[in-house]
């Protein structure tokens, strides 16, 4: 018995030993680097804000729908001071019904969108990321500057925005 309870302390002893070295591990301001490092190398920056640190939105591995050239599909790179999402995302960049479509855990977002037209706060990464698959020469551009280039491409500027939300399942 007695042994036992030398093993059992020797044991705590060693993982409280230990458990120091292993929450330090690799600090924050190393991962953070490495998330950069591992940035693909087709990776449009569109902006850059501060977050309470810096915030990176882009967009990379654009690739045209073949059974509709006016679709695209792509992945967004969003990386916060914290961490790093990928997400997959589409857009329609039809002249008459231009959208982004994106998700969440809990639903599907259907954004119709009016490239050229007065862009509002809240609408202004929808018309980034629409500008950049859509028009990728134009990436990173401010989307409020842009409206003589979508008259240019045919737009009106005159669309309504709107949002349809569709939830998912058990969201």
């Amino acid at each position: 018995m007695r042994a036992l309870c030398l093993i059992s302390s020797l044991g705590l002893m060693a993982a409280s030993a230990v458990q120091p070295v292993m929450a330090e591990g690799i600090s924050r301001d190393e991962i953070l680097e490495q998330m950069k490092s591992m940035r693909p190398p087709d990776l449009v920056v569109l902006e850059k804000r501060d977050v309470g640190g810096e915030y990176t939105l882009g967009i990379f591995a654009i690739k045209r729908d073949p059974a509709n050239p006016e679709l695209r599909k792509f992945k967004l790179w969003q990386e916060y001071p914290d961490n790093l999402l990928i997400p997959s995302e589409s857009v329609d960049c039809s002249v008459e019904e231009p959208v982004r479509v994106t998700r969440d855990k809990e639903a599907l977002y259907i954004r119709k969108l009016n490239p050229g037209g007065p862009v509002r706060a809240t609408a202004r990464e929808d018309h980034l990321v629409w500008w950049a698959a859509c028009h990728p020469e134009l990436a990173g551009q401010d989307p409020g500057s842009l409206t003589d280039k979508a008259r240019e491409l045919g737009y009106s500027t005159l669309l309504i925005e709107s949002q349809e939300v569709l939830r998912l399942p058990g969201g």
